[in-house]
């Protein structure tokens, strides 16, 4: 019965452990998030399809339901602009660029990644 239980309890602390292990993959995703879209839109504007499949060509998964309000939190805190550009197939597009101050603050999040980086590369190497 005690080796049962025992094996019971490990079963238990591994399933623990693998949950864990998802949330803090998930939590680690969407700090990332912001700072890749930037990352993206420092290069080109770019229409919101657009962006979701140069993350996703990135393995980095995320769906409209997740972007837009990331999108709207962002140009209300004028890091982003958009313009309306005419399309071909169909209504205009909205295409997100970067403003003045959006690289501004692109550039403190390079600073702080490389800062992390370098932290848990230390950490990692000693």
């Amino acid at each position: 019965m005690y080796c049962m239980v025992h094996w019971l309890c490990i079963y238990l602390q591994c399933k623990l452990n693998a949950m864990n292990a998802e949330n803090v993959k998930s939590q680690m995703r969407k700090g990332t998030l912001e700072y890749c879209i930037l990352l993206l839109l420092k290069k080109e504007p770019a229409y919101t399809s657009d962006i979701i499949q140069k993350l996703q060509e990135a393995r980095l998964i995320v769906v409209e339901g997740t972007l837009y309000p990331l999108l709207t939190r962002l140009k209300n805190s004028e890091l982003l602009s958009y313009q309306w550009i005419e399309s071909t197939q169909g209504p205009p597009r909205k295409y997100y660029q970067l403003t003045d101050k959006g690289e501004l603050f692109l550039g403190e999040l390079e600073a702080s990644w490389q800062e992390l980086n370098d932290t848990i590369n230390h950490i990692r190497n000693n």
